[in-house]
């Protein structure tokens, strides 16, 4: 009995545990071997990312794209709307209620291309 008292304890003073939260983090929900493609919000300010976004979104859709809700919001209508003229799924992830409120870099992903459930089979080749 002091093992599940222990365990109960544990488990509503820190949370559940998770299973890589440092990749999940960083590839906005996801787990690295899920991303079929990632680019940073420096790579999304490039005049040709969004025509290369949309071959990537009608070669793949099967996958789901993820934006970083903490990038600019013209940045994120940008994509979103890409994603609405494919009927393409999506989801906006701001990731509150950490410990740490850090600022989004220009390193930091700000597109995500995942495959929802299951680990990918074909990556995405540029």
């Amino acid at each position: 009995m002091a093992e599940n008292t222990e365990d109960f304890i544990r488990q509503h003073a820190f949370g559940n545990p998770q299973l890589k939260p440092d990749e999940k983090r960083e590839f906005l929900g996801n787990f690295r071997e899920r991303v079929a493609l990632a680019l940073t919000i420096a790579e999304l300010n490039n005049s040709k990312t969004p025509a290369m976004v949309t071959d990537i979104l009608r070669g793949y859709p099967e996958y789901r794209m993820y934006l970083n809700g903490k990038m600019a919001d013209s940045m994120i209508n940008q994509y979103m709307k890409l994603a609405i003229a494919e009927h393409y799924q999506f989801t906006i992830l701001v990731q509150n209620g950490l410990r740490v409120d850090q600022k989004v870099s220009m390193k930091d992903f700000g597109l995500v291309i995942a495959s929802p459930t299951d680990k990918i089979q074909k990556r995405v080749t540029l």
